[in-house]
């Protein structure tokens, strides 16, 4: 136990130096697909596990990748694995976003989190979480180091036909819930 555990840390820093070599720095969040399973970790009180896949929940409808066909979406995520979005083209159209498959939090610092919850996403036969606009998170649940770039809320107001999640594609104007339209480049 103490030799894996040994194991696991030196893993852990291995992979933290190697971040760092790059410039990223890294903080603490927990990363986890289902409220039960953060609850089960210990790391959070079950209050703050059901809060932060709240907000998650609530961020996911702003940051998710949105498509304009389900097709499109399903071709980035896997059949069966993308639903409607709450927010429609400025035509009025619908968009398709994924599925939540995860969520990530931050320690409690003073009864105020160290960052917003994020939603996680995971593309077919990937094993890395990734935010919203394609950043990798990481490939465990549990309390995690992750680069502290992925912590901060990336929202996108666009469209995309296929391009691929991650990938540049064409771009439709989208309603956000305030009712501006908006666009640039991206997936």
């Amino acid at each position: 136990m103490k030799r894996s555990r040994y194991v696991a840390l030196l893993a852990m820093g291995a992979s933290a130096l190697a971040l760092s070599a790059c410039g990223e720095s890294e903080t603490p969040a927990g990363v986890y697909t289902s409220v039960d399973q953060c609850i089960a970790d210990k790391q959070f009180s079950e209050a703050d596990c059901r809060k932060a896949f709240d907000v998650a929940k609530e961020e996911h409808k702003k940051v998710a990748p949105k498509y304009a066909s389900k097709t499109d979406c399903e071709a980035d995520f896997g059949a069966g694995k993308c639903e409607t979005a709450p927010y429609r083209t400025s035509s009025g159209g619908s968009t398709f976003m994924p599925l939540l498959v995860g969520y990530m939090m931050g320690r409690s610092m003073g009864g105020q989190s160290a960052f917003t919850p994020q939603p996680l996403y995971r593309t077919p036969g990937g094993t890395n979480f990734r935010t919203g606009d394609n950043r990798v998170v990481t490939n465990k649940t549990g309390l995690q180091s992750v680069p502290q770039s992925t912590t901060s809320s990336a929202f996108k107001s666009t469209t995309t036909s296929r391009g691929g999640f991650g990938r540049s594609g064409s771009v439709y104007g989208s309603t956000t819930s305030s009712g501006r339209t908006g666009s640039s480049s991206g997936g």
